[in-house]
């Protein structure tokens, strides 16, 4: 099974993925993990290593090389979840080239919906307790009295409406690229966790 899955900051993409990898026992592929470890080990050069702490993007053919080598891993043979990759129609396109040069079939493209309003709740109203590092939701799960809270940089709402507005302008024609493939597989990200869990594994065939 290969699995490209998509889906906003909040969506709740990450701990779906999880699940996923579980149930189907194949391997989570993070392009944000693989570029830490290449830059770690050594393997980037020290001009991109300087535009990557800059906030530049990676070049796309330097993702598309570290997915293939890591792809190509003995934990990624039952199949792989592609998670942060691809995100632009030249990127997928890049990605299904890697995957049919190897003889690979394509596999499906999951996208987890979410309503823009609720992906803004859900982000401003988390907090993290400073000295045990839980994540908390002032709405949904509360924290305890005497929690140290700390609201992150990145939840303050107009910094989650900056990163709303990225995704949405390199995703928007992502997604119809998938649709015109026929792998493209949406699932409704809101409800409970288990509820969310029920449908993603249903959209990939799981009893």
């Amino acid at each position: 099974m290969r699995v490209v899955f998509v889906g906003p900051p909040a969506s709740g993409k990450g701990t779906q993925a999880k699940f996923v990898c579980a149930k189907f026992g194949i391997a989570q592929v993070s392009t944000g993990d693989m570029l830490r470890a290449a830059k770690t080990a050594g393997k980037l050069p020290a001009d991109l290593v300087a535009k990557m702490a800059a906030g530049a993007l990676v070049p796309d053919d330097v993702v598309i090389a570290l997915i293939d080598e890591r792809t190509r891993a003995a934990d990624c043979a039952p199949g792989f979840l592609l998670d942060g990759f691809p995100r632009t129609v030249p990127q997928a396109r890049a990605l299904g080239d890697m995957l049919t040069g190897r003889g690979v079939e394509r596999g499906a493209e999951l996208s987890l919906d979410v309503p823009r309003d609720l992906l803004i709740e859900r982000a401003v109203l988390r907090r993290t307790d400073k000295r045990t590092g839980q994540i908390y939701h002032l709405k949904y799960s509360p924290p305890p009295p005497g929690a140290d809270l700390e609201h992150r940089a990145d939840d303050h709402e107009e910094v989650v409406r900056k990163r709303l507005d990225t995704y949405e302008a390199m995703t928007a024609d992502l997604l119809p690229y998938y649709a015109g493939l026929g792998i493209l597989r949406r699932v409704d990200g809101v409800g409970t966790m288990d509820e969310v869990t029920a449908r993603v594994l249903g959209a990939l065939g799981a009893k």
